[in-house]
């Protein structure tokens, strides 16, 4: 109940700026958190963490000699997260120094136009596993990968069933990297990807498959994979595959990661108007007992 009290009372000295400061600092938070979200990050978040608890549980214990270890730990922390680390932490400020202003502020593509790109993506997807051409297609979303373009060709071209077969013909210089797509656009092409070590792979997996879990896991994006091989179509995201996926399931899911906010609509909308048909046949049950 005191401090109830005692935080109310200093909730009645703050100024209109301490509410000003609190609200941008939960702005930045919420906004950067996705930016750095990624498999490593959380691997590294949840190391400090664990490291955190038991020093204070030693302390607690009282278990002087883990808890002095823990301590020298702690004290060299910093620097030890700093060197284990250091490919992780570049891409992770990489990325947060690549967002551009919009994106922060949440700024997105049309649901028209990204309904468009995912379309010519399946329609090429679709006829490349027919005739087994192999393709790995990276769509961006707040982590802008501009690294990855330092290892391919720049295309800044509008997204085509035709450009798309065209980059993946077995022929063609560009075939054997990956296409990035970013804000509705090829953005580059024959890009070179991290490859997963990951062991929960399949082994019979090539190289293309692993680099694309290798992507999503070092970032945010969504990864299209078409197996030379066999002609699966596969996506690949926060770590994930997903493998043997119909054309139509691959839009599906393209859809619900690449416009979530247009799909939550739909569902809100679907579900208010199921609630007022139901709402509806109830007032007309009512009216006939009556």
């Amino acid at each position: 109940m005191e401090g109830i009290q005692s935080l109310l009372q200093q909730m009645s000295k703050m100024q209109w700026s301490d509410y000003l400061d609190i609200i941008l600092v939960a702005f930045l938070i919420y906004k950067l958190l996705p930016l750095i979200r990624t498999p490593n990050t959380m691997r590294i978040a949840r190391a400090v963490v664990v490291v955190v608890v038991v020093a204070w549980l030693t302390d607690i214990l009282k278990l002087y000699t883990i808890s002095w270890i823990l301590n020298q730990i702690l004290a060299v922390g910093v620097l030890a997260v700093v060197i284990l680390f250091q490919p992780e932490l570049r891409r992770m400020l990489d990325h947060i120094g690549s967002v551009k202003l919009k994106n922060l502020l949440g700024y997105s593509k049309p649901a028209q136009e990204m309904d468009n790109v995912i379309s010519q993506t399946v329609m090429a997807c679709e006829v490349m596993s027919r005739e087994r051409v192999g393709a790995l297609i990276v769509f961006a979303r707040e982590q802008r990968l501009e690294e990855y373009f330092k290892t391919g060709t720049r295309i800044d071209g509008q997204v085509s069933e035709q450009l798309i077969r065209n980059i993946f013909f077995p022929k063609a210089s560009l075939h054997d990297g990956a296409m990035i797509i970013r804000d509705g656009r090829v953005a580059a092409a024959g890009c070179v990807l991290p490859l997963s070590d990951s062991s929960r792979l399949s082994a019979d997996l090539g190289t293309r498959h692993r680099a694309g879990v290798g992507m999503s896991e070092a970032s945010d994006a969504v990864v299209v994979i078409v197996s030379e091989e066999t002609g699966t179509i596969s996506v690949a995201v926060g770590g994930m595959l997903k493998r043997h996926l119909a054309p139509q399931t691959l839009e599906r899911l393209l859809r619900n990661e690449l416009c979530k906010e247009e799909t939550e609509k739909e569902q809100v909308g679907l579900a208010a108007l199921y609630e007022k048909v139901l709402g509806k046949a109830k007032e007309g049950k009512d009216n006939e007992k009556k």
